[in-house]
């Protein structure tokens, strides 16, 4: 009867995401000394299992807002931690480096022998007897081993100070550890759920980091690869643009070589007409020339002719006068020289002239 869980999706901001992913530290931590509360984004074991599901189709990339929420938790409690180491040091005396390092001693070996008696109570509670008393067997050498650092550190440092410094600061949880503290007490502690949780807690950070770490790697692989894609594709495009342009520069140069051959062609076509057209021109002239030379030779010849017909005609006439007059002449000298005398008194009376005595050979060449 829950209607909000079917108006929101694993995928809503609402939603945490660290709960999703099974390491909420509200969750991890709920019941014990560091108990954060309710979170604040919606918890949901439905939604949980719709992811799981969903998940297997598809990368949600949820890994990369767990490991954010987990690292600013972590960061809280290591500054805690640090705030806790200086505390201490304010208020516990200054030692020397070579007591410090034998109070470290005793403190690894507690942590030790406190990490060995929750491993004995987990095989116990598990029924695995021979295991866990090869376990117990280790942890007797390590309290041997104890008991020797404590006898060491002790004998090192001053009664007045020896119970001044008996705690330590956990790196793991942050809280206090006494130097002097039994075995029940480190186990419960090493083996609590607080120290467990702040463990469980830090081992899934460093999971979702090689996790987040793999996935950048591959995303940053596949954006490579479709880098090289998308530059081959362009490599492609271009190669294809330049070989399209060379042949639209050839189909081009070859149209330009056409055309050109073809206005050479026609140059050429008109130059033969021109050619033609003048010789034709050349030749018509010519022969106009020749023609017209013709009709001037013929001109000539005829001018020629007529020139010679008329001085043949005027030889005819001239011959024909001389005729006449040599048949004038003979018919005169068959005249009386009487009728000859009177004519020219008649004629020289009409010019008004007067007679003179000629002599022979004179009227002679007169009548001639």
């Amino acid at each position: 009867g829950d209607t909000t869980r079917q108006r929101i999706k694993f995928s809503d901001d609402r939603v945490c995401k660290s709960h999703l992913l099974n390491c909420c530290p509200h969750d991890v931590l709920s019941g014990t000394r560091m108990d954060l509360g309710e979170c604040l984004k919606v918890h949901d074991l439905a939604l949980r299992a719709d992811y799981e599901i969903a998940s297997k189709d598809q990368d949600f990339f949820f890994e990369l807002d767990a490991m954010d929420h987990l690292q600013s938790f972590i960061a809280d409690c290591d500054r805690r931690t640090e705030v806790a180491k200086k505390r201490l040091a304010e208020t516990q005396e200054e030692i020397s480096a070579e007591v410090a390092a034998k109070a470290e001693r005793v403190h690894e070996l507690n942590e030790e022998i406190g990490k060995l008696l929750a491993k004995v109570e987990q095989l116990g509670a598990d029924g695995n007897v021979e295991e866990s008393q090869k376990v117990m067997d280790e942890v007797e050498k390590a309290r041997v081993k104890k008991r020797e650092a404590e006898e060491v550190y002790r004998n090192s440092m001053p009664a007045s100070s020896f119970q001044q410094q008996k705690l330590r600061v956990c790196e793991v949880c942050s809280a206090y550890l006494g130097l002097h503290d039994n075995d029940r007490r480190l186990a419960d502690h090493f083996g609590g759920k607080l120290h467990l949780g702040f463990i469980e807690i830090r081992e899934k950070l460093e999971e979702l980091r090689r996790i987040v770490a793999d996935k950048q790697e591959k995303r940053n692989q596949e954006r490579l690869k479709r880098r090289e894609e998308r530059e081959r594709e362009e490599r492609e495009k271009l190669r294809r643009s330049r070989s399209r342009d060379h042949r639209r520069h050839r189909s081009r140069s070859a149209s330009r070589e056409r055309k050109r051959r073809t206005r050479s062609k026609s140059r050429e076509k008109r130059h033969c007409h021109r050619s033609r057209s003048t010789s034709r021109s050349r030749s018509r002239s010519h022969h106009r020339s020749r023609h017209s030379s013709r009709e001037r030779s013929r001109e000539r010849s005829s001018k020629k002719r007529s020139s010679k017909e008329r001085s043949s005609r005027d030889k005819e006439r001239s011959r024909d006068r001389d005729r006449t007059s040599r048949d004038k002449d003979r018919s005169s000298r068959e005249r009386s020289p009487r009728d000859f005398k009177d004519k020219k008194r008649s004629y020289e009376s009409a010019n008004g002239r007067s007679e003179e005595p000629r002599s022979s050979e004179e009227r002679e060449a007169g009548e001639i």
